[in-house]
């Protein structure tokens, strides 16, 4: 369904070539200035540069092909060759029209479809989620969401770090507080099928084991050996770290259901695990992998790439940019790049995707550069297939990473508890949801705070950094997520009302200003979808979903419509006011956002 913008695009493309100018130079654009044209395209200026022409004179003529076309009301020439365009009201309620009967996509299109996953999450086993889960788990369930309505096929794939160095320390700190010996002599069992390690005696291990092993090399070496032995087969470690990846999953899950956040793929880092050998063997035979001091890497900078390096006596030396990727360390252990070079070579035989994103914390740029480089050397990946989308941190009022009062890290399900307290004290505080049942109430507020806390997020440019502020977020006025849950409510309880009352949806006729701005917005979500998802880029979804609701805010301020003059305007606002919900529904969905039927 092609949205206005577009279609105007070509008759003005149209139109520069028959004055001999490159089309391409016929961008339309929104106009800057609403009150004078719907639309506006500035190429007569770069054209006529190019032609040695005068701008305005191209304009001109370039405005006098456009005057016949039945979808404009008029075709100005403003300052020195400014084209500006305003549809027809007829135009106009045609493409509501066309926006309020597209059940599926709410006036949006789609693309050709490709094969895309999406690598997002990626919570460590053994270890509780925090704050800085929160953004990789939003971004990537919406672009997801976003991926799949454009039309690609989509695996979301939480990615579990469980094949690292955490897990040697786990083993090594279990064997010596004697939590899980019958795993820890050598034999292939019989082993307990009960977990003899709680997800509270992990939560309390992994940290005093991490500090542990900074301070004590003995611990870290013994660490270090539990590892490569785990990731070499022992029974034991087998058996124990199975368990700890159960007791894991059982809260990750909890944490992730309560944020809507849901995965197609539950893999973990040893997933890869088979294909190492495989993986190891081709990259010896094509001369890849190299031996480095004890280690194994692969060279992934070309020629002449490099970059300043100090090193610890003071002195500076040129060294290769990106580094080599470790595959094999000294002790014989995959490291994290090793098991991502192999999920790539797992995900190429198992899918055969034509794009793999990962969200991951923009912090991990240079690991991730080091990964595709090594993928593409290698043949796992067709070049440009895999992008790394970081983003920027959720921060505390003194700008630093959020933490909680006492400065540690807050844990995810401790951030949610918050949130959902806090969205049950503003829904009684504006007496919402008052007369409904517990249960419905319940379930309101925990929309509520999901609302709050993506709505907040996403509608920030991923790459940014923002202020976690609960008071803001959760406001039912501005620019929040509980204001666009109570604008939704707020249709679907008119919808209820026209209903009861008889009127009927009519065909859409727009007229006043208010009716043709909610028409133009209504008409925009084709580009805000198709920018998003050009742009790897939620923020425009919610923007657009913010200027939405401000729309039919002003729409229905303006234009009455149950107690319109006649039964045509009923129906006909009625019509709008009904596509403006399923768009706005749409775009929420989009952000992992569920709206409620009442509050």
């Amino acid at each position: 369904m092609t949205d206005l913008k577009t279609s105007l695009s070509e008759a003005v493309g149209a139109a520069f070539a028959a004055e001999g100018v490159d089309k391409a130079l016929a961008r339309v654009t929104a106009s800057d200035r609403p009150d004078l044209a719907d639309f506006q395209s500035n190429g007569a200026l770069a054209a006529a540069k190019a032609l040695k022409a005068n701008p305005r004179e191209l304009a001109a003529k370039v405005a006098e092909r456009l005057a016949a076309d039945p979808r404009l009301a008029s075709v100005e020439v403003a300052g020195p060759g400014f084209i500006n365009l305003k549809l027809s009201d007829a135009a106009l309620a045609q493409r509501a029209a066309e926006v309020a009967s597209d059940e599926e996509l709410a006036g949006a299109s789609r693309v050709e479809p490709r094969k895309v996953v999406i690598d997002y999450a990626g919570p460590n086993v053994a270890k509780p989620m925090h704050v800085g889960h929160l953004r990789s788990s939003i971004i990537g369930e919406s672009l997801k969401r976003l991926f799949r309505f454009r039309g690609d096929t989509v695996w979301g794939d939480a990615h579990f770090g469980d094949w690292g160095f955490q897990m040697g320390l786990l083993i090594t700190a279990c064997g010596d507080e004697h939590l899980a010996d019958a795993f820890m002599a050598d034999g292939d069992g019989p082993f307990p099928a009960d977990s003899p390690v709680t997800l509270e005696d992990l939560e309390r291990l992994y940290p005093q084991a991490a500090a542990k092993a900074k301070e004590d090399p003995a611990f870290r070496d013994r660490a270090r050996k539990a590892t490569a032995e785990l990731q070499n087969g022992r029974p034991g470690y087998r058996a124990l770290w199975a368990h700890f990846v159960a007791v894991s999953r059982t809260a990750l899950k909890r944490e992730f259901g309560a944020l809507d956040v849901t995965f197609d793929l539950w893999n973990g880092e040893s997933d890869a695990d088979p294909l190492m050998p495989e993986m190891l063997a081709h990259l010896k035979e094509t001369g890849l992998l190299v031996e480095d001091d004890g280690a194994q890497v692969v060279h992934v900078a070309k020629p002449g790439e490099t970059r300043k390096k100090k090193l610890a006596d003071g002195s500076v030396i040129e060294a290769p940019s990106p580094p080599p990727l470790l595959v094999v360390s000294s002790e014989g252990s995959a490291m994290y790049g090793t098991t991502d070079l192999a999920t790539i070579l797992d995900r190429k035989k198992s899918i055969g995707p034509d794009l793999i994103l990962y969200v991951v914390d923009e912090r991990q740029a240079e690991h991730f550069e080091q990964v595709f480089r090594a993928a593409y050397l290698a043949g796992y990946a067709p070049e440009k297939s895999l992008e790394h989308l970081g983003f920027g941190t959720m921060n505390g009022a003194d700008g630093k990473p959020f933490k909680t009062r006492a400065g540690g890290v807050l844990k995810l399900h401790d951030l949610i508890t918050m949130v959902t307290d806090k969205a049950r004290e503003r829904l009684k505080e504006a007496k919402l949801g008052d007369d409904l049942p517990e249960a419905e109430f319940e379930d309101i507020a925990r929309k509520v705070a999901v609302a709050a806390l993506k709505f907040a997020d996403l509608s920030n440019n991923r790459t940014t950094s923002y202020v976690f502020d609960l008071d803001r977020f959760m406001s039912f006025e501005g620019k929040t997520g509980p204001y666009l849950l109570y604008q939704a409510v707020r249709v679907k309880s008119l919808l209820r009302k026209a209903a009861d009352q008889g009127v009927e949806i009519a065909p859409i006729v727009v007229a006043e200003p208010a009716e043709r701005d909610l028409a133009l917005t209504l008409d925009a979500f084709d580009a805000a979808t198709a920018d998003a998802y050009d742009k790897r880029s939620p923020n425009l979804i919610a923007e657009h979903a913010y200027r939405l609701a401000q729309s039919f805010s002003k729409f229905y301020a303006a234009c009455p419509i149950l107690v319109a003059p006649d039964a045509a305007t009923k129906g006909s606002r009625l019509a709008l006011a009904a596509a403006s919900l399923h768009q706005l529904e749409t775009a929420l969905d989009l952000l992992g956002i569920e709206t409620p039927e009442r509050m």
